[in-house]
């Protein structure tokens, strides 16, 4: 009875041992029964697709080749009809060709197996990669429709598999690193679809390839420093601010951050560095010359900074900030004076002062009247130490209402 159960038991195992293997072996005769035959191509992959599910399958390359051919089979189907102009899906034509490439990386991994005696004779590499070489741009293409598209997320895989590929085995013979000049732009863009994702490590990613395509370079610099202040890495921001204030100096993005940087820690002295060096390249550039300005009144250095102001008056005489800069020069100076606590000996140094400083803070506040938290108090000083009644009463009252 005994050896009657094990024999059932023996038979069972073999029975059902055996069913996987009867399975894979249907499965695979009628992916290629649809691959022959050029129809149901898309049931030719979902077939090795599921078989590639069991852990057991992932090494069979009949598998991985087949998945290979039925999607090779999807794509000459989809680019006829492109050619021929007959409609159809162009995201599922740019989705192919990136399928295609990652199936036969895939296939290309197993197909460099050694066999027994250690030799490795790659069946597929050759034709594979002659195959793909000329179809690598859709897939930068793909990204590029995508961006337009406005669906960053996709678009950064299209452009990180076609840096990726670059280095795959499969395209060693083609040297794409130093043969193909698409990677830097393809860099380029997916360092952007990083930046408008908010995304910092997607951003550097391929933040140093990107800096290769010169014709944007700047802006691959503002991306990196944007990611950086993402990653709160002060010292990598203002190290990469630096470096693009240096490069284009006249790129809006990197000196008035810099600059902004420098005055938030109290630097004035690097803020004052920065922007005479931009004066050096562009002697009437506005925006230096202003950042001049605050950086010497930031020191202390009043008369510097009057100087430095009426200079920027004379190319610019609308710009309120040289008014500003200026009045407050003497009301600091004045403010200095006051604490020497000698009213007697310092009264007429401080009428001078105080009427100094009034046209010009008069002249701020018409060019900039509704910055009155600014105006509004300096004003109120100078009046009331000049004993001036009327614009003092006026002065309170906006004071009042404010």
């Amino acid at each position: 009875m005994n050896k009657v159960v094990s024999i059932i038991i023996s038979t069972l195992v073999i029975l059902f041992g055996a069913q996987p293997a009867s399975a894979q072996k249907k499965e695979i005769s009628q992916a290629k029964t649809y691959i022959k035959s050029g129809s149901s191509l898309d049931k030719a992959e979902s077939l090795m697709t599921d078989l590639l599910k069991e852990p057991a399958n992932r090494s069979n390359i009949k598998i991985y080749a087949l998945w290979y051919e039925a999607v090779k089979g999807q794509y000459e189907a989809a680019n006829e009809k492109l050619y021929l102009k007959q409609k159809y899906d162009t995201a599922a034509f740019y989705n192919l060709t990136r399928r295609l490439q990652q199936v036969a990386f895939a296939l290309d991994s197993l197909d460099v197996r050694p066999d027994k005696k250690g030799r490795v004779r790659p069946a597929f590499r050759k034709d594979n990669a002659a195959m793909l070489h000329p179809l690598r741009r859709n897939i930068f293409y793909g990204g590029t429709w995508n961006v337009r598209k406005g669906d960053y997320q996709t678009a950064y895989r299209f452009f990180d598999d076609y840096i990726d590929g670059a280095r795959q085995p499969l395209f060693t013979a083609n040297n794409y690193e130093l043969t193909d000049s698409m990677l830097p732009v393809a860099a380029y863009w997916a360092t952007f679809c990083g930046f408008k994702l908010q995304d910092a490590e997607m951003t550097l990613r391929h933040a140093e390839r990107a800096l290769k395509d010169t014709a944007k370079a700047k802006f691959t610099l503002q991306y990196i420093c944007e990611a950086y202040r993402l990653q709160q890495n002060d010292s990598a921001y203002v190290a990469t601010l630096v470096d693009g204030f240096h490069r284009y100096p006249d790129y809006p993005y990197f000196f008035p951050r810099l600059a902004d940087y420098y005055t938030a820690h109290n630097r004035y002295d690097e803020v004052l560095q920065v922007a005479d060096y931009g004066l050096e390249i562009t002697p009437d550039n506005v925006l230096f010359m202003v950042a001049r300005s605050v950086a010497l009144l930031n020191l202390e250095r009043y008369d510097e900074s009057i100087e430095a102001s009426r200079a920027l008056m004379e190319r610019n005489d609308t710009l309120p900030e040289p008014y500003l800069n200026i009045a407050t020069c003497y009301l600091n100076q004045a403010l200095t004076v006051e604490q020497e606590n000698e009213p007697r000996k310092n009264r007429s140094r401080l009428q001078q002062l105080y009427k100094d400083a009034r046209p010009f803070m008069e002249d701020y506040r018409r060019l900039a009247p509704d910055d009155k938290q600014r105006w509004a108090p300096a004003l109120y000083r100078i009046y009331l130490n000049l004993n001036l009644g009327k614009e003092f009463e006026e002065i309170d009252r906006v004071m009042r209402n404010n």
